[in-house]
């Protein structure tokens, strides 16, 4: 008879309320054969407090080339294993993906055991529209490419949400208002499902200005929501004056204008003119 493959269970963890672990998430933990783990401290301490006694081995960015055909083959072998990252869902920015990939290409299957996700936590309290959104993960550390990060999303309709340390955020606040405008409106969500969970609201400014007055609020990570775009209205000078400087600086004004169109709704020909109106048309070169 052939041995059956093992299964990969990707299993979601509380992101802070320890009782946030659903009961099958609890069982699958402590029948695994091996439980891989982002950071083997923070699962024990889950571990622990469940009453569970299983075997651990590290898994993070550091170990995941070393370690995956490790998995893989106590996979192949018939050995079950539990993919946990440090809080929530495994791969949502966390370490993962090249296991469940190589997984799939080798005929395994893999198995989701759903449960809290930082992401959906915080859009389900945020009082953002939640038909649409676009998660983005962490933003580069520099300026320069966090902002041309942000360019790329200018014209999304659906609410931004990332992740960001708590030391960062309020650069990347700044980097928010200057790309996308005053006028989004922001939300923090830090500390969710724990004892002093916190939501924020405002503009970038104003909630940068937060940060940089009340420290406590730079703890750790924080969940940034960002409400996408409103519907363009034609008449916006100022949104349409700001998209154009940001274009303009690297585009030729024929290009910019046409891009700027589309981000905004307003015609092709206004926002020419517009632009040599500012002396864009002598910045960059036209062709």
């Amino acid at each position: 008879m052939q041995q059956r493959s093992g299964l990969l269970y990707v299993v979601a963890t509380p992101i802070g309320n320890l009782a946030d672990l659903t009961e099958r998430a609890r069982r699958i933990l402590s029948e695994v054969d091996l439980i891989a783990a982002e950071d083997t401290r923070e699962t024990l301490r889950l571990l622990n407090h469940c009453g569970i006694s299983a075997s651990l081995i590290a898994y993070h960015d550091h170990n995941e080339t070393a370690t995956a055909p490790r998995l893989l083959a106590a996979l192949e072998e018939g050995r079950d294993v539990a993919l946990v990252s440090d809080a929530g869902t495994p791969l949502i920015s966390d370490p993962g993906y090249s296991l469940v990939a190589a997984a799939r290409e080798r005929g395994l299957t893999v198995v989701p055991v759903p449960g809290a996700s930082a992401a959906i936590c915080a859009l389900s309290a945020a009082g953002l529209p939640s038909d649409r959104f676009l998660f983005l993960g962490f933003p580069p550390r520099t300026r320069s490419q966090r902002q041309s990060w942000l360019e790329a999303v200018i014209a999304e309709p659906g609410t931004l949400i990332l992740y960001e340390s708590g030391k960062r955020a309020g650069e990347t606040l700044a980097d928010i208002g200057a790309v996308l405008g005053e006028n989004r409106r922001v939300v923090l969500a830090r500390e969710l499902t724990k004892r002093f969970e916190t939501f924020l609201f405002g503009s970038p400014h104003e909630l940068a200005q937060r940060l940089e007055t009340d420290p406590e609020q730079r703890l750790g990570e924080l969940v940034i929501l960002v409400e996408g775009r409103r519907e363009a209205v034609e008449g916006d000078r100022a949104e349409q004056e700001r998209v154009l400087r940001i274009l303009g600086e690297t585009l030729p004004l024929s290009q910019a204008a046409a891009l700027a169109a589309r981000l905004t709704g307003a015609k092709k020909n206004a926002l020419y003119r517009l632009g040599i109106e500012l002396g864009l048309g002598t910045s960059v070169c036209d062709s």
